[in-house]
């Protein structure tokens, strides 16, 4: 039942009887599907054509889940039990796409969100596409944390001869044969793509601008996350941290000797203060150890064929791959609130960022993945579940006073 009742007071102002929510990635699917489980309507706001259009246009080919598929699962449905351990990127797709039928779950797509207020007057979210005025008491905001790409001001940027993308439109190293590839920034993104562009005779040439973790994505044939989480619900945050650097050392060697130095805090605590993931090597670490995959020191600045290295070191380059992530776009289209700081996160952390005031809701910023997503949905379509019964039955008189205002 995604797509609410719906009232239509003119030709572009909508009533919803339940709550607005806006992105169909899988943060807004599974709190449409857990407010289905309680009888509560939803309505869906998706700017593109397509359900979760992230996975679908602005990820690679080769990718797949970190993460084991059990860690990834939406509430109430899991993956199907032949899907591998770690499913990839179409795999990944398909199960959104049978979750969202499987709760009926209809987006209105092509609706791209312009700006969201709260009416003081009336106590109800007005949320404004293109075309259209949407009009509930509530509002969550599904749009994650990956909303939009971080392209950084890199000094000789516009005077570079070749071409520049940024992850978000790389697909596959096919692209770049036989190129020397300056891969800027070194997480997850920048690990796998430097590791893809080798697999096309490609010479990747990585930049590491800060300190990063770097762990086996499995330890003793377990995901090193799961054991993690086995780990955190016995022993304190730091002996555990302080296994996971033990058996990394021991199974991938010291790092720092490649460049890739490691910070102080540990890989867990670090991820819970800061929200910065560690790498799982799904083996771009052999390729810099063999010296396929060139680690370089932070860019001092681009010129017309090349880049010059904060180390004094000159290189020519063909193209440049920005793997410099994603950020929240929630800035650009909520109005009037002061629940998320500058940078679209909510002010206020896990595991209490779920919840605003006057009936706006966050879904999809907990900095810890789909385990976070899911968890976040669950206790949103609890909450308004709550307020739902009392209130379900007025929703005509409310249309009645749109019409005059």
């Amino acid at each position: 039942m995604g797509s609410s009742e719906l009232h239509q007071n003119d030709a572009n102002c909508v009533w919803v009887d339940g709550p607005i929510i806006v992105g169909a990635g899988p943060s807004g699917l599974a709190t449409s599907a857990c407010l289905t489980q309680h009888g509560v309507p939803s309505l869906i706001l998706e700017k593109s054509d397509y359900l979760a259009s992230l996975w679908q246009l602005r990820t690679y080919d080769r990718l797949k889940l970190h993460l084991p598929k059990q860690f990834c699962e939406l509430p109430l449905l899991g993956f199907p039990h032949n899907f591998p351990k770690y499913p990839n990127k179409d795999q990944f797709i398909s199960y959104l796409e049978s979750y969202a039928g499987h709760f009926s779950i209809q987006p209105r797509f092509n609706q791209a969100v312009q700006s969201a207020d709260y009416d003081h007057i009336l106590g109800f979210w007005r949320v404004k596409t293109q075309d259209s005025e949407y009009i509930s008491r509530w509002l969550i905001a599904a749009t994650g944390e990956n909303a939009e790409p971080v392209i950084p001001d890199i000094p000789g940027i516009n005077k570079f001869n070749g071409s520049v993308v940024h992850t978000s439109s790389y697909k596959s190293g096919s692209e770049f044969k036989n190129q020397r590839v300056l891969v800027i920034g070194c997480g997850n993104s920048g690990m796998e793509v430097s590791l893809d562009l080798c697999r096309y005779n490609a010479i990747p040439h990585m930049v590491v601008r800060n300190t990063v973790h770097v762990l086996p994505r499995e330890m003793f044939g377990f995901s090193t996350f799961g054991i993690a989480m086995a780990l955190i619900k016995w022993f304190p945050l730091w002996l555990v941290d302080k296994f996971l650097l033990l058996v990394a050392n021991f199974i991938l060697g010291n790092t720092d000797q490649l460049g890739l130095r490691r910070p102080k805090t540990g890989p867990i605590e670090l991820k819970n203060v800061t929200g910065k993931t560690p790498v799982l090597d799904v083996g771009a670490l052999s390729q810099i150890k063999s010296g396929e995959i060139k680690v370089m020191e932070g860019v001092k600045e681009i010129t017309g064929n090349g880049a010059k290295f904060m180390d004094g070191q000159e290189k020519e380059i063909d193209s440049i791959i920005l793997a410099t992530g994603y950020k929240s776009n929630v800035p650009t289209w909520l109005k009037g609130c002061d629940f998320f700081n500058k940078d679209g996160m909510p002010k206020t952390p896990f595991p209490n960022g779920w919840k605003a005031e006057k009936g706006l809701y966050t879904v999809g910023f907990t900095r810890r993945g789909l385990l976070g997503t899911a968890s976040d949905a669950v206790k949103i379509a609890r909450d308004i579940a709550q307020q739902w019964r009392p209130n379900n039955s007025c929703s005509n008189s409310h249309v009645i006073l749109l019409k005059e205002t």
